[in-house]
C-alpha cells in the first residue's frame, strides 16, 4: 500500500493547543503529515511565517513524521506539487463545518484526486480558536493552558508594551 502525505494548512497565528491535538492525532493515522503555514499578504498576522514555522518546528519536534512547510496560492497546487493524497482539517463547529465544507467541494471540483478529511478538537478545545486567543493575549489576558508554553512566552513578549 502507497505511504499516505496528508497537508494539514492554516495560518497557525498563532499554534494552539487545539492545533497541537490534531496535529498529534493526525500523525498517527497518516505516514506523513505536512503542518503548512499559510503565506497571505492580504492579512496583518501577529506572527510572521517565519516565526510560526519556528514555533511549530518546536512544538511538533516529538512526531517524527511531521513536518513543518510554507504555502501560498492554490492549496490544491501546493497539494499536487507535494504528491499528497489527503487535506486534513479540523472542524469544532457548526459554523466551521460550513465553511470548511464548502471549501472542500471546491477543491474536490479543482483537484478530485485529493481527499479532505474532517476531524473534530478534543473536547477541551473545541472552543478555541486562534484568534481568541490572539484577542486573549493582546488584553493582557492569561493563555496558560491555551498554547504550548514556547508560544505562551511568545505571545507574552509580542503583547507587551
Amino acid at each position: 500500500m502507497k505511504p499516505i502525505l496528508a497537508i494539514y494548512p492554516g495560518s497557525f497565528d498563532p499554534v494552539t493547543n487545539g492545533h497541537l491535538d490534531l496535529i498529534e492525532r493526525g500523525s498517527k493515522i497518516f505516514d506523513r503529515l505536512v503542518v503548512a503555514v499559510l503565506r497571505n499578504v492580504e492579512k496583518t498576522p501577529l506572527f510572521s511565517t517565519e516565526e510560526r514555522c519556528e514555533m511549530l518546528r518546536e512544538v511538533t519536534r516529538v512526531f517524527s513524521n511531521v513536518e513543518i512547510d510554507l504555502f501560498d496560492g492554490l492549496l490544491v497546487d501546493y497539494v499536487n506539487r507535494r504528491n499528497a493524497q489527503v487535506i486534513l482539517r479540523g472542524i469544532r463547529a457548526i459554523s466551521d463545518y460550513e465553511y470548511e465544507l464548502q471549501m472542500a467541494m471546491m477543491n474536490r471540483r479543482l483537484a478530485p484526486q485529493i481527499e479532505t478529511v474532517f476531524m473534530l478538537p478534543a473536547e477541551a478545545y473545541s472552543y478555541l480558536s486562534a484568534r481568541l486567543v490572539r484577542e486573549i493575549a493582546q488584553l493582557g489576558g492569561p493563555v496558560h493552558g491555551l498554547v504550548p508554553a514556547v508560544v505562551e512566552e511568545r505571545l507574552r513578549i509580542k503583547a507587551s508594551p
